[in-house]
C-alpha cells in the first residue's frame, strides 16, 4: 500500500479507536528492568517490603515512563512481520504532544493500550500520525496514562 492510499484511509479514522491490545502483565522483574535501564531505583518501585509497609498502594508500583514506554509494544509496532500498514519500512517515534500519568500501576497488575487516531498528515516523504495513547489497567476506572504520540511511517 503506498504512503498516498494510507492516508486517505487513515483520514477517514480521525477521532476513532483504531487499536486496542492484548493485556500485559506488570510483573516486579519489568518494573526491576526498567529500573536497571534507567537508574531509577526509588523503593517505591523497586523495595517491596518498604512498600508494603510505608507506600499508599500497599505494594510496588510501576513507573510512569515504563508506562509510557510500553507504547511502541502496546500499539504493535516493534513485530517486523505485522507492520502496521501494508508497505511500512519504518516507524519513527516523533514525540509527544502531552503527556499525564493519572493512576499508578500497581505490581501484579494487567494493562493494555487504546488508541484513538487525532491526525494524519504528508511531511517529508512520511506520513506523520497523532495517536492518542491510552493506558487502561484491569479493573480501574482511570487510566495510568494518557499521551498524545507522534510517529513517522515511511515507505
Amino acid at each position: 500500500m503506498a504512503l498516498a492510499e494510507v492516508l486517505a484511509d487513515l483520514q477517514g479514522k480521525i477521532n476513532t479507536e483504531t487499536h486496542v491490545s492484548e493485556w500485559l502483565p506488570v510483573t516486579q522483574e519489568l518494573i526491576d528492568m526498567f529500573a536497571n535501564a534507567t537508574g531509577d531505583k526509588q523503593w517505591i518501585h523497586v523495595d517491596e517490603a518498604r512498600a508494603k509497609a510505608d507506600s499508599p498502594y500497599g505494594t510496588t508500583i510501576a513507573h510512569g515512563y515504563l508506562t509510557l514506554s510500553l507504547y511502541p509494544l502496546l500499539r504493535g509496532l516493534v513485530d517486523n512481520d505485522t507492520p502496521i500498514f501494508p508497505g511500512v519500512t519504518n516507524v519513527i517515534n516523533y514525540g509527544l504532544n502531552k503527556l499525564r500519568f493519572t493512576n499508578a500501576v500497581k505490581v501484579g497488575s494487567k494493562i493494555r493500550a487504546r488508541c484513538t487516531l487525532l491526525a494524519a498528515e504528508e511531511i517529508k516523504n512520511s506520513l506523520q500520525i497523532t495517536e492518542q495513547y491510552s493506558v487502561e489497567i484491569e479493573g480501574e476506572e482511570r487510566p495510568a496514562c494518557v499521551a498524545e504520540c507522534i510517529m513517522r511511517l515511511y515507505f
